[in-house]
């Protein structure tokens, strides 16, 4: 069990407040914090400390993958950590975007690199063979928009703005199949004329401010318009699930997923993978017809996951994937040490107060904000004093 140092990724839409808050650093800071990285992404991999100094934890897994990851986790993934984790801090809305399952991404990939784009290109779509199913965990009030809802219901709110303009989508989404319906209305506003885009997103914009107190979605498009106007982005939300997640309540982002982040702190867990395709909300690179063609258009009745308690003071939530497992795990200084299950190369973070780490012989102190990497070789852990740790082990 050795200490982690983890890089602060720097976005527009972060939080000056958050990430310094959690690490007791001070706060507001000079520019927006967006999401603090655990892992061994190329891109930003954490630093793994002893008493002889920190490498990157690329390097010490690249030195010694079974040992570091186990024989398991090396079989089926190789020689590479199959998780990202995160604490998520959005004082802004994130892009609407979605992730490739894993045969798009391979020849997202593959089509990139033998069309010889650099892998930091802007209009690049594919930074990774990999897919990124990813679930976020609300540490605070969190919104966010998830999945589509039922075309009927989104028809009978796009009717409520009385925009002329969006007849021919409600008409779309009321008739056929459901996943016709969808993804007609989908083409329909992503293809929308490049000439016509600002008069609709001014006009739905304009509505949504007028009817604010009739509900979230018609706020949500007063606010999305007056960031991003002329941005169809701002229509194509509405077609979306808008959750406000309590603390521990989390969502979960399937491949073919369309979702956007739009306020608050969580804990977010992914396969290691960079892939995003971006679909509006954004001024990076948008590209339609990928968005589209990766998009799957089922409804997602209901976008929330809940917590499932696994033991006492541990609780997990479901997630159908392999890469990555994640359980929160919370001790108090009246009780006993809390034993948190899982096994292979596992990351834990404190979120709040300080927590013993017991491993085997090793006792290691972290305060809100620290973590440390846990390999496969080492037994579970257990959490002492008065805290709340979240770890994250493969599936």
């Amino acid at each position: 069990m050795r200490p982690l140092t983890n890089p602060i990724r720097r976005y527009a839409w972060g939080s000056r407040t958050a990430l310094a808050s959690l690490q007791r650093r001070p706060a507001p800071t000079p520019e927006p914090e967006a999401e603090l990285w655990m892992g061994a992404h190329p891109t930003a991999p954490s630093l793994l400390s002893d008493e002889d100094g920190s490498i990157p934890l690329t390097e010490a897994i690249d030195g010694d993958p079974s040992a570091a990851l186990g024989e398991a986790v090396v079989a089926e993934f190789g020689s590479r950590l199959p998780y990202l984790l995160k604490i998520l801090a959005a004082a802004q809305p994130l892009s609407l975007q979605a992730h490739p399952d894993s045969e798009q991404a391979r020849a997202g990939f593959a089509a990139e690199e033998a069309a010889g784009l650099a892998r930091d290109a802007p209009v690049r779509n594919y930074a990774d063979p990999y897919h990124k199913p990813e679930l976020l965990v609300a540490i605070e009030e969190f919104d966010a928009l998830c999945g589509f809802r039922d075309p009927d219901a989104t028809a009978a709110l796009l009717g409520s703005f009385g925009v002329p303009a969006l007849k021919p989508v409600i008409a779309a989404l009321e008739a056929g199949p459901v996943a016709t319906r969808l993804r007609s209305a989908a083409e329909m506003l992503t293809r929308w004329p490049a000439g016509d885009r600002t008069g609709l997103v001014a006009a739905v914009a304009a509505a949504g401010r007028s009817f604010s107190s009739r509900g979230e979605s018609y706020a949500l498009a007063g606010d999305l318009g007056r960031r991003y106007p002329g941005d169809v982005g701002v229509v194509v939300a509405l077609l979306l699930n808008q959750v406000r997640l309590r603390p521990d309540e989390a969502v979960f982002m399937p491949a073919g997923n369309l979702h956007a982040y739009l306020a608050g702190v969580g804990v977010e867990v992914m396969a290691a993978s960079d892939n995003v395709i971006r679909g509006g909300l954004t001024p990076k690179h948008v590209d339609v017809a990928e968005l589209l063609r990766v998009l799957r258009y089922d409804v997602m009745a209901d976008p929330v996951v809940r917590p499932t308690p696994v033991g006492p003071g541990v609780v997990t939530w479901a997630a159908p994937v392999r890469e990555f497992s994640l359980v929160k795990a919370v001790a108090s200084a009246a009780s006993t040490p809390v034993s948190v299950p899982g096994a292979g190369p596992r990351i834990l973070v404190c979120i709040r107060g300080a927590a013993l780490l017991s491993v085997g012989s090793q006792v290691r102190r972290v305060t809100s904000g620290e973590s440390v990497f846990v390999p496969a070789t080492e037994p579970s852990v257990e959490v002492s004093g008065d805290a709340t740790v979240f770890q994250v082990a493969p599936g």
